[in-house]
């Protein structure tokens, strides 16, 4: 089968937020670069959603996962937070998230993604999502509600684009799971 699947999703709640807390490693070092507690309870929000059946047809559980590299030394990387926020999903999947490209290589990484088949999950920076990363998936086609820009305080929302083989138009749609006090059902402009 042919029919692919992309869900995107932004990495988790970061310090600095409205949320309280330092970044924190997954070993519990303080990292600036790192999730805060909520973050982390995103994440694995995040890997119960897909990772164990919860979220139903809309949220289907990746056969492969990509994460912005965070040993890159792009723009105000490293950052771990994509990274980090796939940690769960990948470990209740026995999967190993694909690392290979980093923030400002959204062209290299729509090229690899839209060339699997069935199930893709991304976790990305929110302004590489909205400036680079959804224009090289759409590769020209215009989608209904494709965000043009993404609220720095949303990190609730699963930006999900289908096809049924890859000649076929993409279907684009927002999802917006409200898995966390606080998450809005209501999808970008």
């Amino acid at each position: 089968m042919s029919a692919l699947t992309i869900l995107i999703i932004r990495h988790s709640e970061k310090p600095g937020g409205p949320w309280p807390g330092s970044g924190l490693m997954p070993d519990g070092v303080p990292d600036k670069k790192s999730l805060v507690i909520r973050g982390w309870q995103r994440a694995g929000s995040w890997s119960a959603l897909f990772g164990a059946g919860l979220g139903g047809l809309d949220y289907p559980a990746p056969s492969v996962i990509y994460a912005a590299d965070p040993a890159a030394t792009t723009g105000d990387e490293p950052s771990q937070r994509p990274f980090e926020t796939v940690i769960p999903l990948a470990a209740r999947l026995n999967l190993t998230p694909d690392t290979s490209c980093a923030v400002g290589e959204e062209a290299q990484l729509a090229s690899k993604v839209v060339g699997q088949t069935g199930v893709v999950l991304v976790a990305w920076e929110h302004k590489a999502i909205v400036r680079s990363l959804l224009p090289a998936i759409a590769n020209g086609q215009t989608l209904a509600n494709m965000p043009t820009n993404w609220d720095g305080r949303r990190f609730d929302v699963v930006l999900r684009f289908d096809r049924n083989a890859p000649e076929a138009r993409w279907s684009f749609r927002q999802l917006c799971p409200c898995l966390l006090s606080g998450d809005s059902a209501t999808p970008m402009s």
